[in-house]
């Protein structure tokens, strides 16, 4: 089919044991008559045996697992669509509390499914909430492709006729999104304008998302691109000529704090004392002006065998005890060279204008 990227190879997709569900979409999205019911199937089948991580995955997944126990169910009345949506939503929240796609998701659907006027035909009222959710995946696409542009061009403007070196961290693309990326879509931007030099992406400790996750998309991309390691980040700026710092983010607050993967704000010192401009590109859905300042987000605390183990080894002496935040908060004065958004680049103090 014209258009269509290489194909994932095989042995690597089937053998992969963190992003079943994610990896295959990412192959067959592009069969736009097929997709979203391929994708309910393929998910249904491995719901058992995934992990899906990234705050739009979670949320774009969480959302279309509901979708097919809609599409599976016989409803005899609005009231028990209304108890499935409802119910359903309120146990996905306890998934990831730092991240607020999902709260946000949850919240827009549950509002829509009350809204519902009772009287009207059940299964009728179920596909129009279906299609909706099913946008979800078309939406989040075309937002990281307009992000992506709106953060390339702001790199540009800094490069003075050269090419970037962009440093990024944890994993932000296809793999965590319904495709293209946030961070990784700016990446990708600059990519297909012939502006990227290197991208050198960290490994992620303790789940090693960039080595493992990250990598994979760039050299799937034929992107150039560096692992390092976590702690690497600050000699890199002080020697690489570094253009720019380019992240995700699980939830931004009205102020411009941002949480992202732990990590994300000794990059953001280091950027800021090696004046590295540092973005952080997300949706406007991960910004909640429910909150004010960063120390008001819940910070999810990871189990110790993420450290002191890999590959179901112990690495860590026994005895020694484990402190494991998935997250860290960087303070908005840190963000210097802007929040991108499928809006545009703000600065991060300036969110409120949204």
């Amino acid at each position: 089919m014209a258009g269509m990227p290489d194909p994932l190879p095989e042995k690597q997709l089937l053998t992969s044991d963190h992003f079943h569900i994610l990896a295959i979409y990412v192959q067959m999205k592009h069969y736009r008559e097929v997709s979203i019911q391929l994708f309910l199937v393929v998910l249904e089948f491995m719901s058992l045996r995934v992990q899906v991580r990234g705050a739009p995955a979670i949320a774009i997944v969480g959302t279309l697992s509901i979708a097919l126990e809609l599409r599976k169910t016989c409803l005899s009345t609005v009231d028990s669509l209304k108890e499935i949506v409802q119910s359903r939503f309120q146990y996905l929240l306890t998934a990831r509390p730092t991240a607020v796609n999902i709260a946000e998701s949850a919240k827009r659907f549950t509002e829509r499914i009350s809204n519902v006027d009772p009287s009207v035909d059940v299964a009728a009222a179920r596909d129009s909430l279906v299609e909706e959710m099913e946008k979800m995946l078309e939406d989040d696409l075309k937002a990281n492709k307009t992000m992506g542009r709106y953060g390339a061009e702001a790199i540009a403007k800094d490069l003075n006729g050269g090419k970037a070196i962009v440093l990024t961290h944890c994993n932000t693309g296809s793999l965590a999104t319904a495709g293209y990326g946030t961070a990784l879509g700016v990446i990708r931007t600059l990519h297909s304008m012939d502006l990227l030099d290197q991208v050198y992406c960290t490994e992620t400790r303790p789940f090693n998302q960039g080595a493992r996750l990250t990598a994979y998309e760039l050299v799937h991309d034929k992107i150039p691109a560096t692992l390092i390691c976590d702690s690497m980040g600050a000699l890199l700026m002080k020697q690489k000529k570094v253009s720019a710092v380019v992240v995700g983010a699980d939830r931004i607050v009205s102020n411009g704090d941002v949480a992202n993967k732990i990590g994300t704000y000794q990059l953001a010192i280091a950027a800021q004392y090696h004046n590295v401009p540092f973005y952080v590109a997300a949706p406007v859905s991960t910004i909640d002006f429910g909150l004010s300042e960063g120390r008001e987000i819940k910070i999810e605390e990871r189990p110790s065998d993420e450290m002191f183990h890999v590959n179901g080894k112990r690495v860590a002496a026994e005895g020694v005890s484990c402190w494991n935040p998935a997250f860290d908060i960087t303070p908005a004065v840190l963000i210097t060279g802007g929040i991108v958004t499928e809006r545009g680049v703000f600065a991060a103090n300036s969110l409120k204008s949204l």
